[in-house]
């Protein structure tokens, strides 16, 4: 049986007396999940403040990117060994934003993946396409690309130890939304693409749907038959909300 798992993306929010207030709730709103597991990716300032929130809870820490290399003189990055110090199970690679705005392409990506994987972290592969990229109805030759960088660099076995991302990039912040099928087919094509070298492999890998996902489209979304959870943005910063997007992963 595949693993569930929701994943909150704070993204560049918080503060020291929001991140309190914000976990406080969520622990003490959420009953502990059946199956699967809830992660919150926060902002590297706040790791250790949030890992202390965290203990005695079955909440994972995450963090939302880390640098390729394992050390040297690379002013304002973060090694993955960094947020091996402050416990870290999850790590986002390749999120859209990244991409987009800090120009990390695929290869950067898939050494990203390989360096949170070499410190024992599991990497929360982002993949998408734009709307331009929909519209010339290339989304399919586009997160083939984006995964097989990362197949090509560490081999499909390592996504025994890993967890996909779908996020259509023309529904990250924008209130628009994939419709549970038209997410299902992506996830479907992702899984179908990953069987064809490794079938035991595709058929436990935990996929994830992450688009505007909301309290009131979580149920749905998570109802198909290949999306395996939720990366949760804007939602995972409101406590009822986020909580409700948890709970909707067990049904």
């Amino acid at each position: 049986m595949r693993k569930k798992l929701v994943a909150g993306n704070w993204k560049m929010h918080g503060n020291k007396e929001q991140n309190q207030e914000l976990l406080n709730a969520i622990i003490a709103g959420m009953p502990r999940m059946r199956s699967g597991e809830c992660v919150v990716c926060v902002p590297y300032p706040y790791l250790s403040q949030v890992q202390l929130l965290l203990q005695n809870t079955f909440i994972k820490l995450g963090a939302q990117n880390v640098n390729q290399f394992a050390k040297g003189a690379y002013t304002g990055e973060v090694s993955a060994e960094m947020l091996n110090d402050f416990g870290c199970h999850y790590v986002i690679v390749g999120h859209s934003e990244r991409r987009a705005v800090y120009g990390e392409n695929d290869q950067t990506v898939a050494l990203k993946y390989a360096a949170a994987q070499k410190s024992n972290m599991v990497p929360i592969l982002c993949v998408g396409e734009t709307s331009e990229q929909r519209e010339a109805d290339v989304t399919e030759q586009v997160i083939f690309k984006q995964l097989n960088a990362v197949i090509e660099n560490s081999g499909v076995s390592s996504l025994v130890n890993a967890v996909i991302a779908y996020e259509p990039v023309w529904a990250i912040g924008t209130g628009k939304t994939a419709t549970p099928q038209q997410a299902q087919d992506v996830h479907s094509y992702i899984r179908k693409s990953i069987a064809m070298l490794d079938p035991e492999v595709a058929s436990a890998l935990t996929i994830l749907y992450g688009g505007s996902v909301k309290a009131d489209n979580a149920s749905q979304l998570f109802a198909m038959p290949d999306i395996d959870g939720g990366l949760i943005g804007g939602a995972s910063l409101i406590a009822t909300d986020f909580i409700s997007i948890c709970q909707s992963v067990q049904n």
